[in-house]
Formats: C-alpha cells, structure tokens, sequence
C-alpha cells in the first residue's frame, strides 16, 4: 500500500496523539510512552517519514510544553488547561507546535488538520474549540512576523 505525503503527514499526526495523549495521562518519561506506542500499538504504517514526523511532534512538543500550554490558556477563554478535554489539550499542542516550528506546513494545513482529528478523536464541540483557538493563535503569529 503507497501513502501519501499528506496521509503519512495525518497518521503521524494521530500517532503523535495518541502518544501525547497517553503522556498526558501518565507523565514520566517520553521516551517510554514512545518506546511503549511502536512496541504495542503501531501498525506497517508507523515507519520511516511517518515515525520521524511523529518523534518531531512528540518530542517538540514535550521540550516547548510549558509556553505551548501557557498559548493554550490565553487563547482559551474562561477555560482551565486541566478541565479541557485531554484529546483536544494534546491536538492543541502539536498543532500550536507546527504553527510555531515548523514552517514548511501552511497553517491552515496544521490546522484544518487538527480540526479533521478533532472530528475524528474528541467530542462534537472539538472541531469548534480546536478551531477557534488556533485560528486566533495563528492570526497572531502572522501579525508578528509582519
């Protein structure tokens, strides 16, 4: 089976999630939560870019936690960090580390991708919540760099 540029980008993305996620829950150490994700839960497509692409997120995520989260809860109005949804925390977060980082992806690539795994992994307010917060975030950072 051939993968995409664009559907390896989204699988690395899910993994890249449910890592987060699972950190989130549990803390410790990434790389156990990484060793752990291709050890129990990987599928043949988690390999090569798709992997690569996830320890970026993963790990990018994991070193700028603490000003991505404090992003999160200035953009959020009258929401605590710790009472959002964990799916859509941790979809935040990566998404936030992608507009911020990585500046090969189009932000409105990393965020209508994160509203597409929101539809998929959260609630139905996550497509709302994910994409009020990063469209403000990313209108932001576009006024910056001006």
């Amino acid at each position: 089976m051939i993968i995409s540029f664009t559907e390896g980008r989204r699988i690395a993305r899910e993994s890249a999630l449910k890592i987060l996620y699972a950190h989130d829950l549990a803390n410790g150490d990434i790389n156990v939560r990484i060793s752990n994700y291709y050890s129990y839960f990987s599928n043949d497509n988690d390999t090569g870019v798709i992997k690569e692409y996830t320890l970026i997120l993963v790990l990018g995520v994991n070193e700028h936690k603490e000003d991505i989260d404090k992003i999160i809860v200035e953009y959020s109005e009258n929401w605590e960090i710790d009472r959002m949804l964990t799916v859509d925390r941790n979809i935040l977060r990566f998404a936030i580390f992608e507009l911020l980082y990585i500046e090969e992806i189009p932000p409105i690539v990393s965020i209508n991708e994160a509203i597409e795994i929101g539809k998929k992994y959260g609630n139905v307010e996550s497509k709302r919540f994910i994409n009020g917060i990063l469209d403000n975030v990313q209108k932001d950072i576009k006024k910056d760099k001006k």
